[in-house]
């Protein structure tokens, strides 16, 4: 569909309301409701009291016969938490995500997951309250640049100030925040256009015609019979091909593709921590994660082959932070993805597209099938199926102290690898990635490229909301979940089943793992071991039923058990062994070559131990 047919689509679409005259707040609620928003998640404040009026009234004229609310609100303890929740949402479901606050500090407050939204690509739209016209620039009560602020962290920002506009920027916002490369969209919002009354279109966007003529060349964009030839040429002379796929095939919905393009063509797959779930990690050609904390084996493959193709990923400083030394004996580099801007961005690549990558890889696959390709890989897939074996996960089984990967080893054999996953942001967020299976997309949210501290317990939250029939796990860390404590609370105030499981190694697990290993032991400001939080009676003040601690090796299994199976909100508290490490790891500045595998992973080659050496501090985590 052309600019113009977009257009003329939403101008001829007649909506059952059109002609009707209506507030600002209303077209609001409205043209959410015709968004399909069923949730929207955020915290009321007096520039954005009409909106949050608005909802009450629609909700009362549309309650159905079960007495279900339309637009169900959710009022987090913070707005940090609504921007988390609605990312939990949109992560979960592949739908935007909606949250609504106040302007000055309840827009200030949504920084974080805006940006956090941003930097995974997660679709969001966020609509900020904000001061009348009038006051804006005055430094009046509560008002805060919005448009300043956000421009730098969004990938849009809108401000109203024209009434007759609201509907096709809200329209436009929730087009902009789903189409191409997904991104969080900002909607500031004065108070005198929420009380503006006037006459509801029911059609319109807003005339963006340079973004919707590059989105449909996205859509439109086809692999020629030439690139085609020319990546099968390359697959043809190569012997150890290995794809290298990141969140842009989740996002992309394009997982099956993707699978079957691996088992098409006979191609191992590695995956960053935002790809997990985009192939069945139970999958004979996954080798799970790989990077500063991948599997050994999986960046063993990558040392190893002499062919990347990367899809929807791109080469970020957890992969490849020295680029040079990044699959050193690879020839050839192929890379597919949504955004131009990442092309050649890190990496040099000697065949590229920009396209969607579900279209993309079925269009691969089909000429490859027309062409009758096939190449024998099978000495790399036995390679790569040894280096598996050889150097599996592994660590202290016979500690008397409970070892966080047992915990997840546990919950993995319980949950079959099925459940939606949320993590905070830390050691334990790793441990989860290293040992849980993901048998789809969507099953595992967590901040990566941000790596926010407090995500896990929201984005719990926002994904219940969103997979209300779903068994939903934070696993979450002592000091992530003090971050955002308050949405415990949110849990049991809307009846949801989520499940928190908190490792608790009474400190900031991962900083103390890097004081231990390059700063001499010096356990500066990690230490919480003095910390007198009770977890377990703060859940259950907060109206969790279950709600246990477990310090016993022993007591481990079955209080796990019993925490799945548990019906409503449950929470479940273990205490881990705080000296236990995230391995394998990959030091900052290193190749993989200089991965560290810990004692419990058998390594190809021995590493040395780092000593304590002064590294600049921009390069820790």
């Amino acid at each position: 569909m052309t600019a113009d047919a977009t257009m003329i689509k939403h101008q001829e679409a007649k909506h059952p309301r059109a002609g009707e005259r209506m507030s600002g707040a209303d077209t609001v609620i409205q043209v959410l409701a015709d968004e399909g928003i069923d949730t929207v998640f955020g915290y009321s404040g007096g520039a954005i009291l009409p909106t949050y009026d608005a909802i009450f009234r629609f909700n009362e004229l549309h309650r159905g016969a079960d007495g279900r609310e339309p637009i169900r609100l959710v009022v987090p303890a913070n707005e940090q938490g609504a921007g988390f929740m609605a990312a939990g949402y949109a992560r979960s479901s592949g739908k935007v995500g909606v949250f609504l606050v106040t302007s000055g500090p309840g827009a200030t407050n949504t920084v974080t997951p805006i940006r956090d939204c941003m930097a995974d690509s997660i679709p969001v739209v966020l609509i900020t309250g904000q001061v009348a016209r009038a006051a804006m620039g005055t430094d009046a009560f509560q008002e805060a640049p919005v448009v300043n602020i956000m421009g730098a962290c969004a990938k849009h920002v809108f401000l109203v100030t024209e009434p007759e506009r609201l509907e096709e920027t809200l329209r436009t916002a929730f087009e902009v925040a789903r189409s191409g490369r997904p991104g969080p969209v900002v909607v500031d919002l004065p108070k005198d256009m929420q009380n503006w009354v006037g006459e509801f279109r029911g059609c319109g966007v807003l005339d963006i015609r340079g973004y919707r003529q590059r989105m449909e060349s996205l859509a439109a964009a086809k692999l020629s019979e030439r690139k085609c030839r020319q990546f099968f040429e390359m697959l043809k002379h190569c012997s150890r091909p290995l794809l290298y796929v990141g969140g842009g095939v989740t996002s992309g919905n394009a997982s099956a593709e993707l699978t079957e393009l691996a088992h098409t063509f006979a191609i191992p797959v590695v995956t960053t921590v935002m790809g997990l779930g985009a192939i069945d990690t139970r999958d004979d050609l996954c080798l799970h994660m790989l990077g500063m904390h991948g599997t050994a084996y999986a960046n063993y493959a990558v040392e190893d082959c002499d062919f990347v193709i990367a899809v929807g990923a791109r080469f970020d400083d957890r992969v490849a932070a020295k680029a040079d030394l990044f699959a050193p004996l690879a020839e050839h580099v192929a890379h597919i993805d949504i955004d131009a801007a990442e092309i050649g961005k890190v990496k040099r690549v000697d065949w590229a597209h920009v396209g969607e990558a579900g279209r993309s890889l079925r269009q691969l696959i089909d000429y490859g099938r027309s062409m009758n390709f096939h190449k024998d890989f099978a000495p790399w897939i036995k390679h790569v199926r040894t280096l598996r074996e050889k150097h599996a996960m592994g660590y202290d089984r016979d500690n008397p102290k409970i070892q966080p990967q047992s915990v997840m080893e546990l919950l993995n054999r319980l949950t079959g690898g099925k459940a939606i996953i949320s993590t905070g942001v830390g050691q334990h967020q790793m441990w989860a990635a290293q040992y849980l299976d993901f048998r789809g997309p969507r099953l595992w949210l967590t901040s990566g490229s941000m790596g926010t501290m407090g995500f896990g317990l929201p984005a719990a939250i926002g994904a219940q909301c969103a997979n209300p029939d779903r068994l939903v796990i934070d696993v979450d860390g002592d000091g992530s979940i003090r971050m955002n404590l308050g949405e415990m609370e949110t849990v049991t105030t809307y009846g949801l089943a989520v499940k928190v499981l908190l490792l608790n190694n009474c400190g900031d697990g991962m900083v103390r793992q890097w004081q231990r290993l390059y700063f001499e032991d010096r356990f500066s400001a990690s230490d919480k071991s003095l910390h007198r939080k009770d977890f377990i009676k703060a859940a259950q003040s907060d109206g969790f039923a279950f709600a246990r601690r477990v310090n016993k090796r022993e007591e481990l299994e079955a209080a796990l058990a019993a925490f799945v199976e548990f019906p409503e909100a449950a929470f479940l508290e273990v205490m881990i062994d705080p000296d236990a490490g995230v391995y394998p790891m990959v030091g900052p500045g290193m190749g993989y070559k200089q991965m560290v595998t810990g004692a419990h992973i058998p390594a190809r080659e021995v590493a040395s131990r780092p000593g304590a050496v002064k590294i600049d501090p921009t390069e820790l985590f």
